[in-house]
């Protein structure tokens, strides 16, 4: 009998942890040809997620509990839960019930259909704020356009993945991981389920503008060096606009036209200027710096505190 593995990071999630795994449970019974287990990973709750996965835990071994430390992020969560995978296919899906677990029946029928990935696309947003949608269209504009990958559009987290894209996700040794670009940049054999993404069960989002901007960032440098390449042109443009105000100002002096005083606002502009593309340059060029620096420490991406119904028991990975 083959087996479906659950995927769910949480982080703060009381007000929806039974509902989330009542519901997913109650799907996975209903197929009859698969063995299944439901991997939760605590991110660093303050509430009282970890107390009410540990009692859902003890009363059902196929629900299987990773309590990190502190938080670490969704995307290490989500790492952290690929790692205990035991299944043939991998489902990750968030807790906030946005993305329906009653759709996992359909996403498995594409997958033995052959497809190795099949990944949610979102038709609707509801319960999603005009900024969230407009941002979020304008961040995957700018990530296609920069990278050499085609990242799919209204395309999150939720998605089914065969095993052996599991264990090719597994060996990737970077920190720093844009998981929507890394399935994409992995390849294989992929289909774009459509549905509509609900408002969240209960609760609120998880994901502010802070955590957006650095998963944007993440998004970003991980799959392009085209930023890198922008400081060249914007070099090659400032040497440019310094010759033509030095031709402009040449020329004044010899025609006697324009109203220069003694170079003041020539060289304000260029100091300026050639400032402000100095530090943008700068600031580019530290982000990928401060990737690498991260890399280089070779630090655990999360730790793992307790865990429950997991036999392999790594305290960091």
């Amino acid at each position: 009998m083959k087996k479906i593995s659950i995927v769910v990071p949480m982080y703060n999630e009381e007000e929806v942890v039974e509902a989330c795994c009542e519901r997913l449970i109650n799907v996975l019974k209903s197929m009859d040809n698969y063995d299944y287990e439901i991997i939760c990973i605590n991110d660093g709750s303050k509430d009282k997620t970890l107390s009410m996965l540990e009692e859902i835990a003890n009363s059902d071994s196929r629900i299987k509990v990773l309590a990190f430390s502190r938080n670490f992020g969704h995307q290490c969560a989500v790492t952290a839960g690929l790692k205990e995978v035991t299944g043939d296919v991998a489902v990750i899906i968030d807790a906030d019930l946005q993305d329906p677990p009653e759709l996992i029946p359909d996403m498995v029928k594409h997958w033995e259909d052959g497809y190795d990935v099949v990944y949610g696309k979102r038709k609707t947003r509801e319960g999603e704020s005009k900024f969230k949608l407009m941002t979020a269209n304008m961040f995957y504009k700018m990530l296609n356009t920069l990278s050499d990958v085609d990242i799919p559009k209204d395309v999150g987290d939720f998605r089914l993945v065969d095993r052996k894209i599991v264990d090719q996700m597994n060996a990737l040794p970077e920190h720093n991981k844009f998981l929507r670009g890394l399935w994409s940049w992995l390849g294989y054999k992929q289909y774009a389920f459509e549905y509509e993404r609900k408002e969240r069960f209960a609760g609120k989002t998880k994901y502010p503008l802070k955590k957006m901007l650095k998963l944007a960032g993440d998004g970003i440098i991980g799959f392009s060096t085209k930023p890198l390449k922008m400081c060249a042109a914007l070099g090659i443009i400032s040497i440019g606009l310094s010759f033509i105000v030095l031709l402009y100002s040449i020329l004044a002096y010899i025609f006697n036209f324009g109203n220069l005083v003694s170079g003041w606002t020539s060289i304000m502009v260029a100091i300026t200027f050639f400032s402000g593309v100095q530090l943008l340059s700068l600031w580019i060029l530290s982000e990928y710096v401060g990737r690498i620096y991260d890399e280089t420490k070779q630090r655990p991406q999360y730790i793992v505190n307790k865990t429950i119904n997991i036999k392999n028991k790594n305290e960091a990975e």
